[in-house]
């Protein structure tokens, strides 16, 4: 039976060692490809080096898979250099991996913070002592070879190992656990045990060697020990930790759905009181100027009737029934003010800059911003305010409904007008579309600075949003007419 084991794992290494390497290039390759880039998490930053490991160790493990084929046809020259140049992968792969663990602990306190140097600093070393003294005095390229496996994986794989493991725990609990993200938190932990039991295999168990403790335990030793190639571990625990990591790279997609409903949340506040605004001008402000109006009358009729005393006190209670109405349309005039969004001051070229940047749609699609307006653009703060806020409410829409890939953004002046389009690749909107409260607050806008807005789409074909206003007229809402 043990002679069988070890007969089917000798006729699959080339199998065990192909599929190892894969497990490693698809953990690179996953967690390279996951839209991370204007995640606020900490973890989004140091993500790379994560990645950087898995791509790079997935070609190291695949060059004892290649190299032997490819040694049929080269000449023995070329096929030692393939050999050196896949043990620099290997270190390369490992000072990735230990350059993860150091920053996933950042910040690091005091003169830790230098810390973050020791991966550089060590994988110098490394190659200085590979390539001179232990190139000297090496028996040949092979012990050379072996020799600097087992110190790259002394020296970096193992503890990179150990701080990855802690780091992603760590992480898990100081900034996910307290997000309530108990699946994700689950997920790194995982992943975290898995970098552990690596730190083991891929750190401490390496090619024999006459020296400790490579002489007491190795690869060799390991299989001869369990019957198991080491390979097959470090493949089977690589492959937890590709599983573990795909599920908590959601943490990314919850972290997006997370801002685009405060997104949504802050439009529909700032909608909401908008309405509030407009309805106290149209309708409560108003009906109060109506009264004061009547009572005007009252007191014009009163100044003609015989100066009587109840005439006088009853010319007094009018008198300061008007004073209070005029002090509620001044009250009513000052909270609507308030409703309104306050001009940044900032010119649209710079709202817009800082709008597409800050964008949470930058996630999901391709943002292209393209102005062509001169530097001293004749518009108002208040007229700013409510173009960023149009193409604000624009992007929130590709965000919710669009599903689109690219989206572009082109303010231009013809003339004495200027051009806004939003335009993006999307789903369209339906033919039965029914307009909410978005796209009309959006024609709204639009017409308080004297313009229009104009929405061309199609199911399957995008949507363009035009927004075309005159310039160097004044906003209508940096006028109001309360109260006439």
């Amino acid at each position: 039976m043990r002679t069988a084991i070890q007969e089917f794992f000798a006729y699959n290494q080339l199998i065990i060692l192909f599929i190892y390497g894969q497990v490693f290039f698809v953990l690179g390759l996953v967690i390279a490809l996951q839209s991370w880039r204007h995640s606020r998490l900490a973890l989004a930053r140091i993500l790379p080096w994560l990645a950087a490991f898995g791509l790079i160790h997935g070609l190291h493990e695949w060059g004892d898979v290649f190299i032997p084929i490819q040694a049929q046809y080269l000449p023995p020259p070329f096929v030692e250099l393939l050999w050196s140049a896949r043990l620099l992968v290997l270190a390369l792969s490992f000072f990735c991996l230990f350059q993860f663990g150091v920053e996933s602990l950042r910040p690091l306190p005091g003169r830790w913070r230098y810390a973050r140097y020791l991966p550089g600093a060590i994988l110098l070393l490394w190659l200085f002592w590979i390539y001179v003294p232990a190139l000297a005095f090496a028996d040949d390229l092979v012990a050379w070879r072996r020799q600097g496996d087992i110190l790259a994986r002394y020296t970096m794989g193992f503890p990179g190992g150990l701080l990855a493991a802690y780091g992603l725990r760590r992480h898990a609990h100081l900034v996910l656990a307290p997000l309530n993200l108990t699946r994700i938190v689950r997920m790194l932990r995982l992943a975290g045990l898995a970098l552990l039991g690596y730190a083991f295999f891929a750190g401490l168990v390496g090619p024999a060697a006459p020296f400790f403790p490579a002489n007491w335990i190795n690869q060799e030793q390991l299989q001869a020990w369990t019957l198991i190639p080491v390979q097959l571990y470090r493949g089977l625990l690589g492959l937890v930790m590709a599983v573990a990591m795909m599920r908590a790279l959601e943490v990314f997609r919850m972290e997006m759905d997370r801002r685009i409903r405060e997104l949504e949340e802050e439009q529909l506040l700032l909608a909401e009181r908008e309405r509030i605004g407009r309805e106290l001008h149209d309708s409560t402000l108003q009906t109060i100027y109506g009264a004061g109006l009547l009572l005007g009358t009252v007191q014009r009729a009163l100044e003609r009737l015989d100066a009587q005393p109840q005439v006088a006190s009853i010319r007094e209670a009018v008198a300061q029934s008007m004073a209070l109405l005029d002090q509620a349309v001044a009250d009513i005039r000052r909270h609507i003010g308030q409703l309104r969004p306050q001009p940044t001051g900032q010119s649209l070229t710079a709202g817009l800059q800082e709008m597409v940047t800050a964008s949470p749609v930058r996630s999901l699609a391709e943002v292209e911003l393209q102005l062509a307006l001169p530097a001293e653009l004749p518009l108002a703060p208040g007229q700013v305010t409510h173009l960023l806020a149009i193409v604000n409410e624009a992007l929130s829409n590709v965000a919710r409904h669009a599903q689109a890939t690219h989206v572009s953004i082109q303010a231009r002046v013809a003339g004495e007008r200027l051009l806004l389009t939003i335009e993006d690749d999307g789903v369209g909107l339906p033919a039965d579309l029914v307009a909410g409260y978005g796209l009309n607050n959006m024609r709204e806008r639009a017409r308080l600075l004297g313009g229009d807005m104009r929405l061309h789409s199609a199911p399957g074909q995008g949507t363009q949003v035009h927004v075309d206003i005159p310039i160097g007229v004044a906003c209508e809402t940096n006028t109001p007419v309360v109260g006439g």
